[in-house]
C-alpha cells in the first residue's frame, strides 16, 4: 500500500496528472500495487502505461529499510562498537557484543514498529534467516503490520565467494526460512554488506525473486536483463545509512537527521521534473534508539508537511518499475 502526504498545486503536479490521463488511471495504479502485495494477480498499473512517474501523482516517492539482523549475527567476530579482540579459541561468544545486537529485537524493532505505525509508513525489512527462527513472533509481527519480508541471507557470510551450487542453496535456505516463519516469499534480495558474487542476480532470477537492493548508482529504480529477464534494481544507500554513521561511534542523531533533511530537500526539488526516490537505511540495533526514533519522527513529520510524498515498500517500487515505459534501463551487471 502507498501512503501520501497530500497533493502539490504546481505546475510539475498538473504535468503528472496531464501524462497520466486522469485522477482515476492514477488511483487504479495505487489499488493495483495493494493488490498485488497481497498476493493477487499482479497487473500493469495504468498510471505506469501512461508514463507517471509515481503512483498516484506523487512527487517523491521515499524507500526506508529496516534492516532485521539481530539474533542472525555470529556469536563472536561480528561488527559492533566495541574493539576488535583476539579472543582464545575456548571462548565461543563474545557476551558484550551480543547483548548490543540483543537490543534490536527486544527493544529497537519493536519501538521502529510503533514509529511506522506512528506516520502510516510501510518499509521493506530485509531479514536474516537466522534472526527470524530465533525471534519468529517478532518477524511474523513485522509483516502483519503491513511491511515487506525480503531476502538477507540465512547468516551472516561470505556470499561472493561461493561457488554457483552452494549460493543457490544459501539463497533458497534464506528464502524458505523467512517464508516458513511469516508465510511471505521474499520477492527482494540484500546481500550482506551489498557483496554480491558473478552468479547471484542470475541466481535470483531463476529463483523467482523480482529485484536486489546491491547498487548505489542512482537515485531511481532502474531495470537490468538478467538471464534475459527484466530484473529491478531498487539501489540502497550508504549516505542515509545509519550503521555508516552511527553506531554508537563519531555521529549523532541529530546530524544525522540534517542530513536526511538535506538529501530530501534536493530530491523533492529534482523531482519536479524527473523521477527520483530517497532511501534511507535503518537497522535494528542502532536507529531503534529512543533518540534515533525521535530523530527519524521528526524527519518523517517534515517529509510528510510536503505535497506529493509517498512511502513505498520496495516491492511496489519494483512491480511499478517494471510496469512504467520511464524506467531506466542499464546494460552493467557486473
Amino acid at each position: 500500500m502507498i501512503q501520501t502526504a497530500g497533493e502539490p498545486e504546481n505546475a510539475a503536479r498538473r504535468g503528472f496528472l496531464n501524462q497520466a490521463g486522469n485522477g482515476a488511471k492514477l488511483a487504479a495504479a495505487g489499488l493495483l500495487l495493494q493488490a498485488a502485495t497481497q498476493n493477487e494477480a499482479i497487473a500493469e498499473p495504468a498510471a505506469a502505461q501512461q508514463g507517471a512517474f509515481w503512483p498516484n501523482g506523487a512527487r517523491l516517492v521515499i524507500s526506508i529499510s529496516m534492516q532485521f539482523e539481530a539474533g542472525g549475527q555470529p556469536l563472536i567476530g561480528a561488527d559492533s562498537p566495541f574493539p576488535k579482540v583476539d579472543f582464545p579459541s575456548h571462548i565461543k561468544a563474545d557476551p558484550v557484543s551480543n547483548s548490543w545486537f540483543a537490543y534490536g529485537y527486544r527493544e529497537g524493532v519493536p519501538r521502529m514498529l510503533d514509529l511506522w505505525d506512528k506516520h502510516g509508513v510501510k518499509v521493506t525489512s530485509h531479514m536474516i534467516g537466522d534472526a527470524v527462527r530465533k525471534n519468529p513472533a517478532l518477524a511474523r509481527e513485522i509483516v502483519k503490520r503491513g511491511h515487506e519480508a525480503a531476502g538477507h541471507g540465512p547468516r551472516w557470510s561470505s556470499q561472493y565467494a561461493m561457488n554457483r551450487a552452494d549460493e543457490k542453496k544459501f539463497l533458497i535456505d534464506a528464502r524458505e526460512m523467512v517464508k516458513s516463519v511469516t508465510g511471505e516469499a521474499p520477492l527482494g534480495y540484500n546481500c550482506n554488506w551489498l557483496r554480491r558474487g558473478p552468479n547471484t542476480l542470475s541466481l535470483l532470477q531463476e529463483l523467482g525473486f523480482l529485484y536486489h537492493i546491491d547498487d548505489l548508482s542512482r537515485d531511481e529504480p532502474f531495470i537490468e536483463q538478467v538471464n534475459g529477464k527484466d530484473f529491478v534494481v531498487v539501489p540502497y544507500t550508504l549516505r542515509n545509512n545509519d550503521i555508516l554513521l552511527i553506531e554508537g561511534r563519531n555521529y549523532s542523531p541529530q546530524q544525522f537527521l540534517e542530513q536526511i533533511k538535506g538529501e530530501f530537500d534536493q530530491l523533492y526539488e529534482e523531482a519536479g521534473t524527473r523521477r527520483r526516490m530517497m532511501s534511507i537505511s535503518t537497522h535494528d540495533r542502532i536507529s531503534g534508539t529512543p533518540q534515533m526514533v525521535r530523530a527519524l519522527d521528526e524527519f518523517l513529520t517534515y517529509a510528510k508537511s510536503k505535497a506529493g510524498v509517498a512511502f513505498m515498500r520496495k516491492d511496489d517500487i519494483a512491480r511499478y518499475a517494471l510496469a512504467s515505459p520511464i524506467t531506466v534501463r542499464e546494460t552493467e551487471t557486473i
